[in-house]
């Protein structure tokens, strides 16, 4: 079995005040992005309208389609140019106009003709759905990740303690927190696919710490002398190269699908690499931090000295 970092003894436990820092800069920068555009960007899937796909004869700037599109009476409508080699190929996302629209793909081909006679217009694939299929996959979309936190937060709390349950939901939230964040402030959509992404980064993350947890409760009792940052430390070295190699995988495959998987699965692909190092980093500087917080708490009311 292939192994990495075997016998290190970093001190994990004395820098996760430093941590607290980070993640509270992130979570609250993600907060006022969101306060301040009145949440994130939310696709076709979720607000209700159609996306096009379409290809052009030739190469055409973004700011050339989107004159067109505006000149058409399409104005409002956003625009993603494909990457790489497809750059003749472009997303359209319009947004629900009410009745009596048309054929919007008829449209947009007419208004492009319109500026561009010359080229083209191929409709490589379509989708539509209502506003209020959009808001009732909006509202189901936070309930499942809602009920999800909550879920975990009773079962680690049956199959642990408390202390521990409270760190794993913490960093659950936290983790899908900050990766919505990167999403907004990247100006990607939120779409039912980065939702899948979503709660995959939550069953990821809760494995890792579960796994870590295990090993903080097995060396609690081999170590009982010990002071509780130590255990932690202990059990957290013992378990790393388990979860370096565990999310170097994960992350490697994330990557081949940012690269090579098209512009479908871009955002979802992103979102899994950024869930994948901080679903990592959470397992230690997030659940163990805040369940060695909640233990020293604990004891403190007991009146017992620990740190």
């Amino acid at each position: 079995m292939l192994q990495l970092l075997i016998g290190t003894n970093l001190p994990f436990m004395r820098y996760r005040r430093f941590a607290y820092l980070l993640s509270g800069s992130i979570a609250a920068a993600t907060a006022v992005w969101l306060l301040a555009h009145g949440g994130p960007k939310y696709s076709v899937d979720f607000t209700g309208g159609t996306l096009l796909q379409i290809r052009l004869g030739r190469v055409l700037s973004a700011d050339q389609v989107r004159q067109a599109l505006d000149a058409g009476g399409l104005k409002g409508a956003e625009l993603q140019q494909m990457t790489g080699e497809n750059r003749a190929e472009f997303l359209i996302r319009i947004q629900t106009l009410g009745q009596g629209q048309g054929d919007l793909f008829a449209r947009t081909r007419d208004a492009i003709h319109a500026h561009n006679p010359d080229v083209a217009v191929e409709l490589r694939r379509t989708e539509a759905v209502g506003p209020k299929v959009g808001s009732e996959l909006r509202a189901k979309a936070l309930w499942a990740i809602l009920g999800s936190l909550g879920a975990i937060l009773v079962f680690v709390g049956w199959r642990y303690e408390f202390k521990y349950a409270l760190g794993a939901v913490v960093a659950l939230f936290h983790d899908v927190f900050v990766t919505l964040g990167m999403l907004c402030f990247t100006g990607r959509e939120v779409s039912l696919t980065v939702l899948a992404a979503l709660l995959t980064i939550a069953g990821y993350s809760i494995n890792d710490t579960i796994v870590v947890f295990d090993r903080i409760r097995e060396r609690n009792r081999a170590l009982r002398k010990e002071k509780h940052s130590r255990v932690m430390d202990i059990a957290v070295n013992e378990t790393l190269s388990r979860t370096v190699i565990t999310a170097f995988t994960v992350f490697l495959t994330a990557l081949a699908l940012f690269i090579w998987g098209g512009e479908v699965l871009r955002d979802f692909s992103f979102a899994m690499l950024v869930g994948t190092v901080f679903g990592t980093y959470s397992s230690v500087y997030v659940a163990s931090a805040l369940a060695l917080e909640s233990w020293i708490a604990l004891d403190r009311r007991k009146g017992i000295a620990a740190e």
